[in-house]
């Protein structure tokens, strides 16, 4: 485990003290405790905080995410987050073809109750 405290995360990942600690108790980050019982992260936890918050835009919830970013080893390898990434890319592009199937029926004329 890395020496990164709260702060460090959160301001490597551009979210607040309190969002790390959310995702940490999300099962999204890791931290170990110091003897003074304070957090300490792994190099990677901005990282994978930077990627839940893409993963939430998409659309995925916690859990989702939480699954997503489980499949990645301890220490993840450039592969190993290129697999996040085709997975994220490939979750996006099926949500976005749904949106478009949404739009194509809201634009056919039919009333909305009988879609």
């Amino acid at each position: 485990m890395g020496a990164l405290t709260v702060g460090e995360v959160a301001h490597e990942s551009g979210v607040s003290g309190s969002a790390v600690r959310f995702y940490e108790r999300q099962g999204l980050i890791m931290a170990a405790r110091t003897g003074g019982n304070q957090r300490r992260f792994g190099p990677d936890a901005a990282c994978r905080i930077r990627v839940a918050r893409v993963a939430q835009r998409v659309g995925l919830t916690v859990n989702d995410i939480r699954e997503l970013l489980a499949t990645l080893p301890p220490a993840p390898e450039p592969t190993d987050w290129q697999e996040v990434h085709d997975r994220l890319t490939a979750e996006a592009e099926r949500r976005i073809r749904e949106l478009h199937a949404a739009l194509d029926d809201i634009g056919s004329g039919r009333r909305l109750c009988d879609l």
